[in-house]
Order: structure tokens, then sequence, then C-alpha cells
């Protein structure tokens, strides 16, 4: 008898325990999508709005404090029908709020197109997030300047030593020109010379950014691609010369030894690293 007992007891657990899950389901499948699912039964309306301000309200102003600009050129309507969507459509991999603005950079790229009113959408809006994106995400980095290397250089260390660039600059390029766009700029089509920025955080903790040229981002491209294997400052510029086809490759090293100067003192190159040290 007492078997028998336990095993209903087992059984109505579960079955509170399932009822519950499901409960659980419908309690989130409603704050996602408010208008298209109904709240589950026995909770009293006022409370579940509650919940429902609370949570749109609070992924809702993450999403606007991370993407200023892009909040500020969208009209109310819009840009609620699109947070919204990105609620209700998107499954997000982090549960952490700080983590909000990338999952919602990934909802623009993969999901948005989908979405309805996205025909309304600018045509510089996903360029537009990511910018927007990359400055906050290199705000929470936690990637460390180096800090053991020299302050200063010489011409010939800047040429005969290897650049390093900073773990915390990002060399990226647009067809439009976000860091111009707001309110009274925004363009309809791109203009024909892409934007060339890097973005980078210095050594005072600050985010700033570099509105560089494809000759300057093609020169950190070059020296990223050999951050195993670091070639030095010559090596590089004489390879810049051959890829632009620089008529005269003598005078490209000093212009070479000038924007390594630049680069650094933004903090952009972290340093020169000579031939004969360990890997940094």
């Amino acid at each position: 008898m007492a078997v028998k007992d336990e095993s209903k007891k087992e059984a109505s657990e579960k079955d509170g325990e399932a009822g519950f899950q499901l409960m659980q389901t419908y309690f989130a499948a409603h704050l996602r999508a408010p208008a298209d699912v109904e709240a589950p039964a026995g909770i009293e309306d006022r409370r579940m709005g509650i919940y429902r301000d609370l949570i749109y309200n609070n992924i809702e102003s993450f999403i606007a404090g991370g993407f200023p600009v892009l909040r500020s050129i969208s009209e109310d309507a819009h840009w609620h029908a699109m947070v919204r969507d990105f609620v209700q459509r998107h499954q997000s991999e982090s549960p952490y709020f700080l983590q909000i603005s990338e999952e919602f950079l990934q909802y623009l790229q993969h999901e948005r197109s989908g979405a309805s009113g996205s025909e309304q959408d600018p045509p510089f809006m996903l360029e537009l997030a990511h910018y927007e994106w990359v400055e906050l995400a290199l705000d929470v980095s936690e990637s460390i300047f180096p800090d053991n290397l020299p302050g200063e250089y010489t011409p010939q260390q800047m040429l005969e030593w290897a650049p390093l660039v900073s773990p915390l600059a990002w060399n990226l390029s647009y067809h439009y020109p976000v860091h111009q766009i707001g309110p009274a700029y925004q363009p309809v089509d791109p203009p024909q010379t892409p934007t060339f920025l890097v973005v980078y955080r210095n050594r005072a903790d600050t985010v700033a950014f570099l509105e560089a040229n494809g000759v300057t981002a093609h020169l950190l491209q070059l020296a990223e691609s050999h951050s195993d294997t670091p070639v030095s400052g010559r090596q590089l510029l004489q390879k810049l010369a051959a890829d632009i086809q620089h008529p005269d490759p003598e005078q490209l090293l000093a212009f070479g030894v000038d924007l390594f100067r630049k680069l650094h003192n933004l903090d952009i190159l972290s340093g020169f690293k000579p031939p004969q040290s360990g890997t940094r």
C-alpha cells in the first residue's frame, strides 16, 4: 500500500512540474509577443502588464543606449516595431543584458530582412549598427593594452623593428560614411569611395576613431596578417609599395615613418618589436 501511495505521489509531482513548465512556456511566449499570444489563464492582467512593461522597457532601453544614432534617426513607431520584432523573433545566446547589443546586431544581420516593415529600414542601417556596436564592444573589451613596450622609438627602429597593432584597434571599412550619419545626414546611396575607419581604445581607456584612407587601412591589414610572424616596418612598406604600385618606394619609406609615428601616438600601434625578441 505504501508503495502505491509513493507512486501516486511521484506521478502527482511530475504532473505538477509539467504543468508549471507549460505555464512558464505560455508566460514567456506572451511576454515575447503580447499582441499574438494570450497570457496564461488565472493571472491578473494588471500583474501581467507589470511584467510586460518591465521586460520590454529594459530591453528597449539597452538597445537604444547601445545604438543612440540609429535610435535618433528612427521614428518612434518604426523603432518600437523593430524592437518588438527582435524580442519576439530572436533567440538570444546570452542571458546578460550587457550583450543585448550584440544580439540585436545579429538580429539585424540575419533576421531583420524577413520582418514586417523592414522595407522602410535605411540602406545604411546594418553598417551604422555595426559601427555603433564596435564602439560599445571596444569599451567593454577585456583585452589589455600592452604596457611592457617602450614609449618612444627612433625612425630607424620603426623601420627595422616589427610594428605591433594594438589588440584594441579595429581596422574597418564601410560603404557608407557611418561616422557622419545622424538626423541631419542620411545618405540614400553610398559614395563612390569606401569609408575607412580605425576604431580603437587608447591607454587611457578612451574609445575613439581615426578616419583613415585605403593606404593606411592596407598597411594595418598587412601588419595584422603578420602578427604571428612579425616583419619589419621596412618590409611592410616595401610590400605596400608593391601592392599599390607606388612609383617611388624610397619616398614611401619616409611617409611610412611619419605614419607609424602617428599611429603609435594614437595607440593604434602598441609599439615595435626588435627582430631578436620573442613572440608578443
